[in-house]
């Protein structure tokens, strides 16, 4: 058998996705909020009670809202607030993500949220998929100290922009990771690998199961779209982690 190296990253919005995503073999988790959003802050109950319960990495999302990545002066005020309170909860890493309004990486805030971190990890994260010039991208994240780059190749499926995250991983030439997320499952992180050259990869492994509600209101929804029910839960799979964890052998 062949070793494949690779760290497989679960996102997960709960401490029992955290937990499921460790059961099943994963190398990190990535704990955020609102994940049909794109992910904002977790609490800080969620962040405390994750840390307590799981052992392998923790980064923390910090987004103060969903939208666009283009913040005001009160959001990014909560937003370094967040990194000083998590540091204190023994967090491994941060994910964020500040654009301008012309699309380009907002180097001065960034550089701010990098220095505020350290010494913790960061991720800059699919903010980066919304930028005008990836490629000119790369090159002010490096310059910057960026641990890594979250990315579906600009593409709403990583393996449909397997093209431009090759071409990322080639200009990186090791100096920051890029790290393919977004539509990734077991049938093609394989192909999606082979591609792409790719050592890191990130996906949330949720199966969706009954909430405990008995009683039930069909024709109301506390988020205001009735296909989004109150009553399933979305949580990370153990089973589909470990299907990915087993993707590292093949023959």
């Amino acid at each position: 058998m062949m070793k494949r190296n690779f760290i497989l990253e679960i996102c997960v919005d709960s401490v029992r996705s955290a937990i499921n995503a460790q059961k099943g073999g994963a190398d990190r988790v990535e704990l955020c909020a609102n994940m049909y959003e794109g992910g904002t802050s977790p609490s800080v109950g969620q962040v405390e009670l994750t840390r307590k319960y799981i052992d392998i990495e923790l980064y923390v999302m910090i987004r103060p809202r969903g939208g666009d990545f283009c913040y005001s002066d009160l959001e990014f005020e909560q937003m370094k607030r967040e990194i000083i309170a998590y540091k204190e909860l023994l967090v491994d890493g941060f994910v964020f993500g500040i654009l301008k309004p012309d699309g380009t990486i907002d180097t001065a805030r960034t550089k701010e949220l990098v220095a505020l971190a350290r010494p913790k990890k960061v991720t800059f994260h699919r903010a980066f998929d919304m930028c005008a010039d990836p490629l000119h991208a790369v090159d002010d994240l490096i310059a910057l100290g960026v641990d890594r780059i979250l990315s579906s190749g600009q593409r709403q499926r990583a393996m449909e922009g397997a093209e431009l995250l090759q071409q990322l991983i080639l200009r990186a030439k090791n100096r920051i990771i890029i790290m393919p997320g977004s539509g990734i499952n077991s049938s093609n992180i394989i192909e999606l690998q082979d591609k792409t050259g790719a050592r890191e990869f990130h996906m949330t492994a949720n199966s969706h199961m009954q909430g405990l509600m008995l009683y039930q209101k069909s024709d109301i929804a506390m988020g205001g779209k009735l296909e989004y029910t109150e009553y399933g839960i979305n949580e990370t799979s153990v089973e589909k982690v470990q299907l990915i964890v087993q993707k590292k052998l093949k023959k």
